[in-house]
């Protein structure tokens, strides 16, 4: 494989594993939450109906928020990147030579000589003035660009792929008691989880699916406990 070939690759490895750290992280979410919801009102004593009814409430519930969330945070990131891409235009209208200077300093922070600087700058600034700026001056680039509406209804979209696990097992084990089946379900998938984003970040797996698999079942394990403690005194 060539080099140029071997970058390609690696550019296009690191832009999947940021979007697929996102979607397990809302997986995660999606997880954790109803199953602790269950947990809760199952440990209440609550019915079958309402065990259900709760898990549904948390998927929907869930899904919604987060992706309502996500669309402000991304949109206010959007706005803000068009507010300097604006004030970027008007500063390259009045003060292209100005300009020119900055994206040269730019470079030769970066290592570049000072003559091969400016031949940069200027080539750059001959081909696109604005996206060399928008790029190198503002960090602002084709995949990090904010975008409102596909960040949203990804949130959703992993939040309730998540929750649909711990709400299907509870359904299954309607008949008897669904605390230790979704339990152990959320825990195993948690676990795989937790192995899927350390393989994306190359990170340790055994401490990153036992720091996941830890804090998740602690979160259940209050959620039952408040549940236990309200079902007691009802």
């Amino acid at each position: 494989m060539t080099a140029r070939h071997h970058r390609h690759h690696e550019q296009h490895r690191l832009e999947r594993a940021g979007w697929l750290r996102a979607a397990v992280l809302g997986a995660n979410d999606g997880i954790v939450s109803t199953s602790s919801l269950i947990l809760g009102v199952a440990s209440a004593q609550g019915s079958e109906a309402s065990v259900i009814l709760a898990g549904v409430a948390g998927v929907v519930a869930g899904a919604m928020s987060m992706a309502a969330g996500e669309y402000v945070s991304v949109h206010s990131q959007q706005d803000l990147e068009r507010a300097a891409i604006d004030e970027e235009r008007e500063e390259l209208r009045q003060d292209r030579q100005g300009e020119h200077q900055e994206l040269m300093a730019i470079y030769m922070r970066r290592g570049l000589d000072r003559e091969l600087a400016g031949q940069v700058a200027t080539q750059l600034m001959e081909h696109d003035a604005l996206a060399a700026h928008a790029r190198d001056e503002l960090g602002i680039t084709r995949t990090l660009k904010a975008r409102p509406l596909q960040a949203a209804a990804a949130s959703a979209a992993s939040f309730a792929a998540g929750g649909l696990v711990p709400l299907v097992v509870a359904w299954l084990a309607q008949a008897s008691h669904p605390i230790p089946w979704v339990g152990g379900a959320a825990l195993a998938c948690l676990a795989v989880l937790g192995a899927v984003a350390a393989k994306a970040g190359n990170a340790p797996l055994v401490p990153s699916v036992a720091r996941v698999v830890f804090w998740s079942a602690a979160a259940m394990a209050v959620t039952s406990g408040v549940g236990l403690l309200f079902g007691g005194q009802a």
